[in-house]
């Protein structure tokens, strides 16, 4: 899975990396090297009726469109921020986005947590990145929500793949980065062919191109914002990275 995540950039630095031609919000999100679920993330989109990639926000895991009362629907987000590319497109949370509702969400770089199933100390957290500095581009799925008071929230949520190559002894799950080739495929609305799109989700260099290292602690409490939570850290003997 992917709970935490970091997205530094300026909206001017996204909008050049992901060809944005259409809106970018009137009020850019503030870096964060600590994205927790619920918080406001920038998404990548095409607009059907203009034609145009816009960059927006939403709010960091989906809510179902049969919760009524707002407590309840902010609370089931923490249970939807990632969606399993085996079974998105069946999910009653997921399904219908996934036909009709595809987006990018940029990453500095993501957080995961060592499971007792690896050769890393169990909990021990690791910072995925991309050798060349430049945004992890994580697909995902977004939706929107309308309160009884008639208040529309957008949400997203990242889909993740079973974890291969040198992050799987790290943690079993990791997100699907969606190479630039198939951006267009994967943002356009009217390509609703299931198994299309899961395609899309698949190629063998998944891994390709990241790098991995062991981080402190500190970033387990979201109150920690900061660059240096992405810094390095040695890893006694034998927890040795690589």
């Amino acid at each position: 899975m992917c709970g935490r995540f970091a997205q530094s950039k300026m909206d001017d630095a996204l909008v050049e990396e992901f060809g944005i031609n259409g809106t970018v919000p009137q009020s850019p999100l503030p870096a964060s090297w600590n994205i927790a679920p619920s918080k406001e993330i920038y998404i990548v989109r095409d607009n059907l009726e203009t034609g145009m990639r816009n960059l927006d926000t939403a709010s960091w895991g989906i809510i179902g469109h049969w919760y009524k009362d707002m407590l309840q629907a902010k609370a089931s987000q923490s249970h939807a921020i990632n969606a399993r590319c085996e079974s998105v497109f069946e999910k009653p949370t997921f399904r219908d986005s996934f036909r009709k509702r595809r987006c990018l969400i940029p990453a500095d770089g993501y957080y995961e947590w060592a499971t007792a199933l690896g050769r890393y100390k169990p909990k021990q957290p690791f910072y995925i990145s991309r050798q060349d500095g430049g945004s992890l581009s994580l697909a995902g799925i977004w939706s929107s929500w309308t309160s009884p008071e008639g208040e529309v929230i957008e949400t997203a949520a990242i889909i993740t793949h079973e974890a291969i190559g040198f992050l799987a002894p790290i943690h079993s799950r990791m997100p699907v980065f969606m190479p630039r080739d198939r951006w267009q495929a994967w943002l356009d609305p009217q390509n609703r062919e299931i198994e299309q799109l899961r395609a899309l989700m698949e190629y063998p260099e998944l891994d390709g191109g990241l790098q991995a290292h062991a981080v402190a602690d500190s970033v387990n409490a979201v109150r920690n914002d900061a660059p240096t939570l992405v810094t390095p850290i040695l890893l006694g003997e034998p927890e040795t990275l690589f």
